[in-house]
This record gives C-alpha cells, structure tokens and sequence, in this order.
C-alpha cells in the first residue's frame, strides 16, 4: 500500500488554490465561516468555484448548531458538488448528524476537536475526518502533536479509517511533528506551505553559486 500525507489548503481563496495546484501541493481544500467572510464574496460562488479546481475533499462548514438546522444545511452542501465534505462541530448534536450522513455514504470532517475522547467519538459516529485544532492547543499551553500523536496510536489499535486532519496550522514546525507522528494530512494557509521551501542556508548557497557563475563569465 502506498501512502501520502496529504496538504490541503485551508482558504477559500481561489487565486491561492490555484496557484498551489500547479505544483501539486493541494491535495484538498478546507474552509469555514471566517475564511468565507475574508473574502468578501458570495458562498456558494466560492465553493462552486473551489469544487471545480480542486478534484479532492472540499470541507465545507454548517453554519448552524442544532441537528435540525445543520441537517437541512448539510444537504444544501452535499448538492454543490460530489468532492464536497460536510464540516460538522465536535458536538454531541454533530455527531449524532455523522452518523446520520455516514450511514447514507456523505463524508463528514469533524471539526475543532482538542481531545483523543472526541476523537474516539468522531470515529465511532463514522467520521471520514478528525480535525484536530493543533495550534489552538498550543495557545492554551498543551501540546497539540502530542494530541495527534495519541490519535494516531488509538485509530492504530482498532483499525478506525477516519483520516487524521491536523487543523490550526501555525508554522513549518507544526508540519515537521505532524509528519513525524503520523498524520494522515494537514491543513495550513497558503502562506505557510510557501515559507516550507524557505531556509537561510539555501539563500546563501544560492548567492554564492551565481555569484561564481557570474565571474566565470559564461552562460547555460
């Protein structure tokens, strides 16, 4: 079996999806209320468009809390496009709406889970993905990889399929660990998968190599 961690971006910006595509580093896209709203632009324009870019899982969040609500708003979702995955809070009434939409074959990524008992529940509803928040932990002084890494061990122990999503991106280092322990994928703005390619010592060998090329006087 071959295996990949997957990058999906986490904007609804679609100049940034696309810019990513042309060197195959969005495997997927995740949005929310917030990034819509960044945009400026109407939601449904937005995600037809991303859907048409991006040939794999688009999260799309519910806006609503209640089951009936979120209910009614998952099936608007599901109608934009087949790559859509509805985007459901780590709630008990979001997770009795997994397991409504799993049982129907919809795939649901749960959303702003910050502990392996949540987690246990959004495999056991049948989740397709766990997004667990790595940096929003880091800010309350827990180790959000150490989360991560605790999912991993437990979904191993009992063969669960729902896909590790690390969530709330802060910087390289948080992909470094994500990597390390085992996350299926992870998903972190455009700016951070761009800085991914950036080291000083890069910087330097380069300017140092043209620098010697130019007094060769020669050209390519």
């Amino acid at each position: 079996m071959v295996y990949e961690m997957k990058f999906f971006a986490d904007t609804a910006s679609v100049k940034k999806i696309a810019e990513l595509k042309t060197i195959n580093l969005v495997n997927g896209v995740t949005t929310n209320p917030s990034l819509i709203l960044k945009e400026g632009k109407d939601f449904h324009k937005i995600a037809r468009e991303i859907c048409s870019l991006v040939s794999g899982p688009v999260s799309l969040e519910v806006s609503s809390t209640s089951i009936k609500e979120m209910r009614v708003e998952a099936n608007k979702l599901i109608e934009i496009s087949d790559n859509v995955v509805v985007k459901l809070p780590l709630t008990w009434d979001g997770l009795k709406l997994c397991r409504e939409l799993s049982d129907k074959g919809i795939k649901v990524n749960m959303t702003l889970c910050f502990t392996l008992n949540q987690a246990l529940l959004a495999a056991k509803a049948g989740s397709h993905f766990v997004s667990p928040f790595v940096g929003r932990l880091d800010d309350s002084n827990i180790d959000g990889i150490e989360l991560i890494k605790k999912i991993r061990i437990t979904y191993d122990n009992y063969q669960f399929n729902t896909k590790i999503l690390a969530a709330s991106i802060r910087s390289q280092e948080h992909i470094e660990r994500c990597a390390l322990v085992g996350a299926d994928a992870i998903t972190a703005p455009p700016e951070i998968l761009h800085v991914m390619a950036d080291h000083p010592l890069t910087e330097k060998g380069l300017a140092k190599f043209l620098e010697d090329w130019a007094k060769s006087n020669q050209k390519i």
